[in-house]
């Protein structure tokens, strides 16, 4: 314990705030499927509800004690959108999940209402949505603006053989480090664009607006929720124009071609030239709508952010401070052990640095590396770093 105190000035304190990012990939393989069961042909590393509302998806299979949760899926509906009226299956649980994550990301408006999703760049109301909630083991404090990116594989059925990832499109905030938005009652969030991304035969691609109004070779599909780890799909991305969706395809080779790209639930795109779309939400269950999404996911990408608070103390000992020992063993026979005469200077060596309440009670410690000398021809300024 010690028995000299000094008492830090005002200009012996400083604050600092750093930002550390990690680089997250997610690959597809893992997403739709690595640990797949041949015998249950199931995914093991998917993991499913008995309340049926969302699918869990693993790093490894979620039995393993070494298995970390990396995001979920699952889908919402409001009670304003146009497939509401057809909806058969889960319609409460739709509804209830579509309204949670508004209370959570939107909030109310001045009439105690809940707010919709609404796509800031045009101001079109997102009624259906897919809502991906990432883990805090991964998203940290938050997620780095600019830096996210879900590609999604849009060619093909799947089950039927066919090239799903032929075609993708990329949702990615684009300019979400300089185009955010701070409406939201859990922070910041960017709008998340498409684009055409790595096609490998002839077909095209193109993209439409949240409104479906016009051919757009950027166009907003979503929103990602920074702080709160949340990626929010707009369900008209998997519908054709003629839903108000943001995907179509045109096969040159065929005369006349055109189709929705979207999430077959069946047959669909690459046989019949049909796609069930995002209004196979109707009459099918979350999650069935979630594995329709996860057997599309080629790729998630995203840097996150630590945020490092930390408080400077520059403690400094002049040349008349701490040149005397507290520790018992500093002295013999009530001598000093380092000075062999009365007139030699006094000499000590630090090792530890304590930090001490007003009323005397240790808060923290420092050690140094290794001992520095101390006597009273020099004067030391140690710089003690607390982060939190």
């Amino acid at each position: 314990m010690a028995t000299t105190f000094k008492n830090f000035k005002s200009n012996d304190l400083a604050q600092t705030r750093t930002l550390l990012h990690e680089a997250i990939p997610i690959t597809g393989s893992i997403v739709s499927g690595t640990y797949t069961n041949a015998a249950s042909d199931g995914d093991n590393n998917v993991k499913t509800y008995g309340h049926g509302m969302l699918d869990s998806v693993y790093d490894y299979p979620y039995l393993s004690s070494s298995a970390n949760q990396i995001f979920d899926i699952t889908v919402g509906l409001a009670t304003t959108s146009p497939l509401s009226a057809s909806t058969t299956s889960q319609t409460s649980k739709k509804v209830n999940i579509y309204n949670q994550m508004a209370q959570y990301l939107v909030g109310y408006d001045d009439t105690g209402s809940i707010k919709k999703f609404t796509m800031p760049t045009d101001g079109a109301e997102m009624h259906s949505c897919y809502f991906v909630p990432f883990s805090r083991l991964l998203t940290k404090d938050e997620i780095k603006k600019g830096s996210f990116t879900l590609e999604l594989g849009v060619s093909g059925a799947h089950g039927h053989g066919d090239p799903i990832f032929n075609e993708r499109i990329q949702l990615s905030d684009t300019s979400g480090s300089d185009g955010y938005y701070v409406d939201s009652p859990v922070g910041e969030y960017g709008v998340l664009y498409g684009t055409t991304s790595a096609n490998t035969n002839n077909a095209t691609l193109y993209l439409s607006g949240e409104t479906g109004t016009s051919t757009n070779a950027n166009p907003a599909l979503g929103l990602i929720y920074y702080q709160a780890g949340i990626a929010v799909i707009s369900g008209s991305a998997f519908n054709g124009t003629g839903s108000g969706g943001a995907l179509q395809h045109i096969d040159p080779a065929v005369a006349g071609d055109t189709k929705s790209i979207g999430l077959e639930l069946g047959a669909g795109f690459g046989t019949d030239g049909a796609s069930t779309g995002f209004s196979a939400i109707t009459a099918s269950t979350i999650g069935v709508m979630a594995n329709s999404l996860r057997n599309r996911i080629y790729n998630i990408s995203f840097n996150n952010t630590t945020e490092l608070n930390s408080t400077i103390y520059f403690c400094r000992a002049s040349h008349t401070d701490f040149n005397y020992s507290s520790n018992p063993t500093y002295l013999s026979a009530s001598k000093i052990r380092v000075k062999t005469r009365a007139s030699d200077t006094p000499v000590s060596y630090f090792t530890t640095i304590g930090l001490y309440s007003a009323d005397n009670e240790l808060l923290a410690v420092a050690k140094l590396s290794e001992p520095l000398r101390k006597d009273p021809t020099n004067e030391v300024t140690l710089r003690v770093r607390l982060d939190y």
